[in-house]
């Protein structure tokens, strides 16, 4: 019985093996994209569990007992799914198709000539404000932290980005897409103003070089966009102490994250370190000044975000420096200031839609008073008297045509009124320039992307209009490899301080062509970027006025005949994965720059650019104790210098070089330990900083005696400094943040 059973059980196996192979279907094929084999694609028939996954060539095979007219899907997260209908019969089928490339946010080449961008995460992020903080010699100040990147110069006399051979006049800086007048602090001559925004207001900024975005104009160099904070983390009380400043903050955000508001306070004096360190500036009045701000934030129930942010200061100090000319011994500038800053913005989604709506006033006074002094009788004071009100509006509507493709436009609105008093000059400026915009982004592949977009100006004061053209275009080389080029024509007017007179003007212009080649990996990255920059229609100044003990006469625009040009290359290198618990990155350019602007006699090298710079910065963070230290190191070769005086109506060079070589080392150390109870922790930063550690003394340019023969460097106010400062913010602990952030 058992023998039966056995064979009847072998016979019944076979019939069912040889009636499913008499059966089955064999189905083959390849999947491809434009004619290149695709691997891991899914390939099912639909309502079954039959199908394959393609090997690396984009083949696949697999059986099926299935009959009549079915459905056979093809799947892949990159690559846009496919159907395709076929009908199976005793027939083995061979069935080829080619599949679209899926476009999304995440795989899609980003455009990144001249631009270097940290407001998303997933777009390799390089500013941040804890990258501000904890680079040594940035001084907490987001433009001193530019010159760690390539393109931007070291120019320690006067403030502003001085990029790629532009004057630190030729970059603008937006907050929220508002632009911000005044965003440095007063000034006299050969001291550099300070920044006024706090770096802590901001989430994440995008810097460009060249190239830049149609949103934005008025600039011939570049653009700094700055993106506020939408709401903090958690309420916090902030408290800074330091022998320079102290300052109290404190920040309330409701539960539901739909409503915050803060301020704060600061008060600044360097009496006390003139004490301590011996300065070469002789301050007879040491820099001080107050400070203030108010912010609130409010989302609407439509998802709308309003954000405001005002701030107010006061700047003041006085110089006294040794006198050049024989009628006096000593020159002597005092400075009184103060400013206000206004930002209002709004965001709001309307289904498909995205409208930003921004404005910003500020008011700007600088009262500066200049006399000499011989044998202890001080002459009478000259005073420089410059009050300035400006008014932004910009909106922008913007619409998404797919995931990554997009249309926006819109316009602006930049009013300023200047009033300048000096002696019997006295100077009323008004002007209003309108501008509209459009730009795209063109989505063509993950592998190819385009922004085209043009602006137009006008000015009521110039009564001149420009049209600027805009484009840049990015190709995927490789997984990790990017390529982009760019090219746009940009406009600005005139400085205001130099229109003191009838001349006809006309905009200033620059033309940019950038290309770029960038890896980014996990960890690292690397960009090579050359460029050429050509200048047109640059104003050329004549003297007017001499300010009695200065050496820096006051001018006025006669024309707009001046050129120039500047090219070079540059590279950037970053890297935070080969050294455990190291970050570091170098950054080198190479400039090659001539102008024929101001009262330049015939195209030179501008005194304000160096041919060669480097960077160098490393942080080394200690998880366990809490700890960081960090070094910089800036290197620039020595800007040309000029003596030009007018003589017989004609412009010569009295007296020219070269300054030495530029070099600073720098250190600071991070401790940040916890005050508190466990559950009510304050997050707490302790900071020594030291800049110029060798005590190296630069010099950044001379002044020159009225007959040439004298001359007196201008250098920083001090060779070493040494900052000390401890910074406390009750109810939210960063900790964690700052040592991920350094990992």
């Amino acid at each position: 019985m058992k023998t039966i059973y056995s064979k009847n059980l072998c016979f019944f196996t076979l019939f069912v093996c040889v009636l499913h192979f008499s059966q089955n279907v064999k189905i083959t094929g390849r999947v491809s994209y434009k004619n290149k084999g695709i691997s891991a694609v899914d390939v099912t028939l639909k309502d079954t569990y039959d199908g394959a996954t393609t090997n690396k060539e984009g083949f696949f095979t697999f059986e099926t007992s299935e009959k009549g007219n079915h459905t056979l899907i093809f799947s892949h997260t990159k690559y846009i799914g496919s159907e395709k209908n076929i009908t199976i019969s005793d027939q083995d089928l061979n069935i080829n198709i080619d599949l679209k490339e899926q476009v999304n946010e995440i795989d899609a080449v980003v455009i990144t000539a001249g631009s270097i961008e940290a407001s998303d995460k997933n777009r390799s992020a390089i500013i941040s404000p804890l990258d501000v903080y904890t680079t040594a010699g940035s001084d907490a100040q987001i433009s001193s932290y530019l010159t760690y990147l390539p393109g931007v110069q070291k120019v320690g006399e006067t403030e502003g980005l001085f990029i790629r051979g532009g004057t630190g006049t030729e970059a603008k800086i937006f907050m929220d897409g508002s632009l911000v007048n005044n965003y440095f602090s007063n000034s006299v001559p050969g001291i550099a103003g300070r920044d006024r925004l706090n770096t802590s207001l901001f989430k994440g900024n995008v810097f460009s070089s060249g190239g830049y975005s149609a949103l934005y104009g008025q600039a011939l160099s570049g653009a700094l966009m700055l993106e506020s904070v939408d709401f903090p983390d958690q309420s916090s009380y902030d408290f800074g102490v330091s022998p320079i400043f102290l300052n109290v903050a404190l920040q309330r955000v409701n539960d539901d994250k739909t409503f915050s508001f803060g301020a704060s306070a600061g008060y600044s004096n360097l009496k006390l370190m003139q004490e301590v360190f011996n300065f070469n500036t002789d301050f007879n009045a040491a820099p001080s000044g107050f400070n203030g701000d108010f912010n609130f934030r409010i989302k609407t129930k439509s998802g709308g975000v309003l954000k405001y942010y005002g701030m107010f200061n006061t700047d003041a100090m006085g110089v006294k420096t040794a006198g050049l000319d024989s009628d006096s011994q000593y020159s002597l500038v005092k400075l009184r200031g103060k400013n206000t800053f206004h930002n209002l913005s709004f965001r709001q989604k309307l289904g498909r839609y995205l409208l930003n709506v921004g404005s910003s006033y500020s008011f700007n006074r600088s009262d500066l008073n200049f006399s000499t002094e011989s044998d202890e009788v001080q002459s009478a004071p000259t005073r420089l008297l410059n009050d300035g009100n400006y008014l932004n509006f910009k909106t922008v509507l913007e619409r998404k045509m797919n995931r990554i493709s997009a249309v926006r436009g819109g316009f602006e609105l930049n009013y300023a009124n200047e009033e300048l008093s000096i002696e019997d000059v006295n100077k009323g400026y008004r002007d209003l320039i309108s501008s509209a915009f459009v730009e795209t982004d063109l989505g063509f592949s993950n592998r190819f992307s385009a922004k085209i977009g043009a602006r137009a100006e006008y000015s009521s004061y110039l009564k001149e209009s420009n049209f600027a053209p805009r484009f840049a275009l990015a190709y995927r080389l490789a997984k990790d490899w990017t390529t982009s080029f760019a090219y746009g024509i940009f406009y600005q007017n005139p400085e205001s301080r130099y229109i003191n007179s009838a001349a006809q003007l006309d905009f200033q212009q620059s033309q940019h062509y950038i290309f770029q080649v960038q890896k980014t990996a996990e960890g690292r990255s690397v960009r090579l970027e050359a460029f050429y920059k050509k200048y047109n229609d640059l104003i050329k100044v004549q003297n007017i006025a001499n300010i009695p003990g200065q050496y820096q006469p006051v001018q006025t625009a006669v024309n707009n005949n001046g050129d120039g040009y500047a090219k070079g290359a540059e590279l950037f290198w970053r890297d935070k994965k080969t050294i455990k618990n190291i970050d570091y990155w170098v950054s080198y350019s190479y400039l090659d720059s001539e102008r024929d602007f101001m009262n330049y006699p015939m195209r030179l090298k501008p005194g304000f650019a160096s041919q060669h710079t480097l960077s160098v910065v490393a942080k080394r963070f200690f998880p366990e104790m809490k700890f960081q230290t960090n070094l910089s190191f800036n290197y620039a070769k020595g800007r040309p210098y000029y003596d030009i005086i007018a003589d017989n109506g004609e412009n010569i060079i009295r007296n020219e070089g070269s300054l030495k070589d530029f070099s600073s080392i720098n250190l600071s150390f991070n401790y940040l330990p916890n005050i508190g109870k466990k559950d009510a922790k304050a997050f707490t930063v302790l900071v020594l900083s030291v800049s110029n550690v060798l005590g190296r003394k630069n010099i950044y340019g001379y002044n020159f005696s009225s007959d040439g023969n004298f001359r007196s460097a201008i250098v920083p106010p001090v060779n070493t400094f040494v900052f000390v400062g401890m910074f406390i913010s009750f109810g939210v602990d960063k900790t964690e943040d700052a040592i991920n952030n350094n990992l």
